[in-house]
C-alpha cells in the first residue's frame, strides 16, 4: 500500500509558529546561561586576585565587578538612602546606602553598608545607626547594582534619608551632584574594629547562578520545536486508500 504526504496549510503554518518560539526562547535561555557563566568567571577571578585599591581614577564598573576592593576616606553623612522591601532571614529591612569620599580626591563610591530592621510599628521611622566620623578604610566587594524590587506608582526622588525601592550610582551622582564611580562598594566589615556600625548585617549572600536551570530550560524549549517538526511530518504522511 503506498505512502503519500499531504501537505496542509493550517499545521504547517502552526509548526512554523512553534519551531520559530521553540528556537527563539532556547537561544534566548542559552544567552542568560551564558551570562551567568561569565558572571561565575568574574566572581572567582575577583576572589582569587587582591583587593583593588579606589583612588580618584574613574573605572569601568565591568572590570570590576566582583573584585575585592578597599578605600580610604571619609562617609557623607547627610546623603544616607534607604532601600525598602530587603528582608534578611525572614524579617523585613533596609540597606543602608551611603556616598562615601574618597581620600585624596574629589570621587565617591557608594557604599551599601549593611542591611537593618524595619520598625514594625511604624514602616517609615528610619532605624538608629552610627556613622564613623573621620577618616576610614573599607573593605568590600564591587558589585555592578543591589538588584532590582518592583516599583508601584511613580519612584520619589532621590534625596538624602530617602526610602526608595531601587537606586544606583548613576542616579545618586545626578541627585546629589557628586563624582561617582559607577558601581556599589558592598561593605564587608566594620569600618572600625568593633565600631558602632558593627551591628549591621553584611553576610551578603553570593549572586544566584543556575546555569544549569538555564540550559535545562533551553534544551526543553529546543525539544518542544523538534517535536512540532516530528509530528507535523508523521501526521502529513496517509496512506493511500485501496483503488486510488
Amino acid at each position: 500500500m503506498p505512502i503519500s504526504f499531504r501537505f496542509k496549510l493550517i499545521p504547517f503554518v502552526a509548526t512554523v509558529l512553534v519551531v520559530t518560539l521553540g528556537i527563539q526562547l532556547g537561544n534566548w535561555q542559552e544567552r542568560r546561561a551564558a551570562q551567568k557563566i561569565s558572571a561565575q568567571d568574574k566572581l572567582a577571578q575577583g576572589n582569587a586576585a587582591g583587593p583593588l585599591t579606589l583612588t580618584g581614577a574613574p573605572l569601568d564598573a565591568g572590570a570590576v565587578e566582583f573584585r575585592r576592593v578597599t578605600a580610604t576616606g571619609q562617609f557623607v553623612a547627610n546623603w544616607p538612602l534607604y532601600l525598602d522591601n530587603r528582608p534578611y532571614q525572614g524579617r523585613s529591612g533596609f540597606y543602608v546606602l551611603m556616598p562615601f569620599k574618597i581620600a585624596g580626591s574629589n570621587m565617591h563610591v557608594l557604599v551599601q553598608r549593611g542591611w537593618l530592621p524595619r520598625d514594625s510599628a511604624q514602616h517609615d521611622k528610619l532605624p538608629a545607626y552610627a556613622t564613623p566620623p573621620g577618616e576610614v578604610t573599607l573593605e568590600g566587594v564591587a558589585r555592578l547594582n543591589l538588584g532590582h524590587v518592583m516599583q508601584l506608582g511613580t519612584a520619589p526622588p532621590l534625596a538624602p534619608n530617602a526610602i526608595v525601592q531601587n537606586a544606583d550610582p548613576l542616579q545618586v551622582a545626578a541627585q546629589s551632584g557628586l563624582t561617582m564611580q559607577p558601581f556599589v562598594l558592598q561593605q564587608t566589615a566594620p569600618a572600625r574594629p568593633g565600631g558602632d556600625d558593627a551591628r549591621m548585617a553584611r553576610d551578603w549572600t553570593l549572586p544566584a547562578m543556575s546555569v544549569e536551570k538555564h540550559q535545562g530550560y533551553a534544551f526543553q524549549w529546543y525539544a518542544l520545536a523538534a517535536m512540532a517538526v516530528v509530528f507535523f511530518v508523521v501526521n502529513g504522511f496517509r496512506r493511500a486508500k485501496p483503488g486510488k
